[in-house]
């Protein structure tokens, strides 16, 4: 039946090609049937493959890569040979990639960073790609590999995170006194790292007792780049992860810039900023904020939407990204919303809900927050409890609850959220203040609409999905 929807949809299709398990359907071809056709292929088959591949110029499309369309339809993302080629090469190059060098693959292929960092820079560099068992076994396949790079998702940083504090929250007293001893030592080398000053005296003691011991837990014990991007990361979770020295360094890309245009290395980064550019990309800061690319690696534009590349790349070359930004005096870049998601108020205040996002998401049990208000007279927020720091929720607020869906609705825990929120709201101005928020009985999810397979909120889908619950904040 499966079979016959995809043909019904794709008239033209002539086979399907199974990657694994076989099928009776003569429209399907297994794996090995696939290779089996192949090994009997003609001399004049064999002439019409060199005849293709003598044709094919760079400036070909090699690939389409479709957006995660979490403001709207999907755009099939024309990239060329050229386009990929040179992204893996100077990415390679940047970060000094070798044959000695093992990555871990966990992201759809589907996606332009999974391609660049697991398929197309591995083959430029001679390195070798290992692929996860799935995204939930990640976290076991780590130290199975021991990734030299590794790039992890902001979702998959959280996870971690939430993981090691529920674990350090039932640690003895004096492991936990040693361990924020060592943390404090951790941020303090931090900013002497940003700053080119030496690491403070008492680095190297707490990388010895503390910090190698936590990236040799987690699989990252050989790792000499971990690099984060694909959406928004919260200073929270970059400074947790640097004071265990475990150091995380921001990149930004897109699917419609064959990936990275910028990005943070060890002896050049700047905490809470997306890096500098990769040689052979230029970045400037428009008028109003938007921030524009330029350089080989920008897409020819969208599949059969002349209008929608268009309104994308203008007359110069600039791909406009739809991302408001600012550039610094050392040419770091920070990204400070999407311009899409810009949030403006009843009142006409412009509010940048990711911003606000981050700063909610210092309140540790809370794993999702979506700030809610445009065209409203005040804001609100969507939250969701991280499911492994229940066992923490129930202590810090006192409450009884026996699962997820019971703290949602528990009055000790929204008294203890809202007291959290009253602090995150002092260091905010006025306009920006959460005024009301709920607290839905489960977790974002990929098969649940909310989030991408890159783990992005899908705003759109949240505020269908939950506009009932949006309502009733305003009511």
């Amino acid at each position: 039946d499966k079979f016959l929807e995809i043909r019904k949809n794709l008239p033209a299709l002539k086979k399907i090609i199974l990657m694994s398990g076989t099928s009776q359907d003569d429209g399907v071809l297994t794996w090995d049937q696939l290779k089996a056709l192949g090994l009997k292929a003609s001399a004049a088959t064999t002439s019409e493959l060199e005849k293709r591949i003598q044709a094919a110029k760079a400036d070909d499309v090699c690939t389409l890569i479709y957006t995660s369309g979490t403001t709207g339809n999907p755009k099939g993302v024309m990239l060329s040979h050229d386009n990929l080629a040179f992204t893996a090469l100077t990415v390679a190059n940047v970060i000094g990639a070798n044959v000695n060098d093992r990555i871990i693959s966990y992201l759809p292929l589907s996606h332009i960073a999974e391609q660049i960092v697991s398929l197309m820079s591995p083959i430029a560099c001679g390195a070798c790609s290992y692929f996860a068992e799935s995204l939930e076994k990640l976290g076991d396949n780590l130290p199975e590999v021991r990734p030299t790079l590794f790039v992890g998702v902001p979702r998959v940083w959280e996870k971690i995170q939430a993981k090691m504090q529920a674990t350090g929250a039932n640690a003895p007293w004096l492991r936990k006194k040693l361990v924020m001893w060592a943390k404090a030592q951790g941020l303090k080398g931090c900013k002497a790292e940003q700053a080119g000053k030496p690491l403070p005296f008492g680095y190297k003691l707490a990388d010895k007792i503390i910090f190698s011991k936590v990236r040799a837990k987690l699989g990252l014990d050989e790792a000499r780049i971990c690099i984060t991007s694909a959406a928004p990361i919260s200073l929270n979770t970059l400074e947790f992860f640097h004071s265990l020295g475990v150091k995380i360094y921001e990149a930004f890309g897109m699917s419609e810039l064959s990936g990275p245009t910028t990005i943070s290395l060890p002896n050049k980064y700047r905490l809470g900023k997306a890096g500098f550019a990769l040689p052979g990309m230029e970045v400037k800061i428009a008028d109003d904020g938007e921030i524009l690319i330029r350089g080989r690696h920008v897409t020819k534009g969208y599949y059969n939407r002349p209008e929608a590349t268009a309104e994308t790349i203008d007359p110069q070359g600039w791909l406009h990204t739809g991302d408001i930004g600012t550039l610094d005096a050392d040419g770091f870049l920070q990204i400070t919303d999407r311009k899409k998601d810009l949030i403006i108020t009843a009142g006409g205040e412009n509010i940048a809900p990711q911003v606000l996002e981050g700063r909610i998401k210092s309140i540790s049990v809370l794993s999702q927050v979506v700030v809610i208000g445009d065209r409203r007279k005040f804001l609100t927020a969507l939250l969701t409890i991280d499911a492994e720091k229940l066992n923490m929720a129930k202590e810090v607020s006192g409450s009884q609850a026996g699962c997820v869906g019971e703290l949602s609705k528990c009055a000790k825990f929204h008294g203890y959220i809202q007291t959290q929120l009253d602090l995150v709201n002092q260091s905010l101005a006025r306009v920006q203040t959460i005024k009301k928020f709920a607290v839905l009985p489960q977790d974002f999810s990929i098969d649940g609409g909310e989030l991408t397979p890159t783990m992005k909120v899908k705003r759109k889908v949240v505020n269908e999905k939950y506009g009932p619950t949006i309502e009733s904040l305003y009511q």
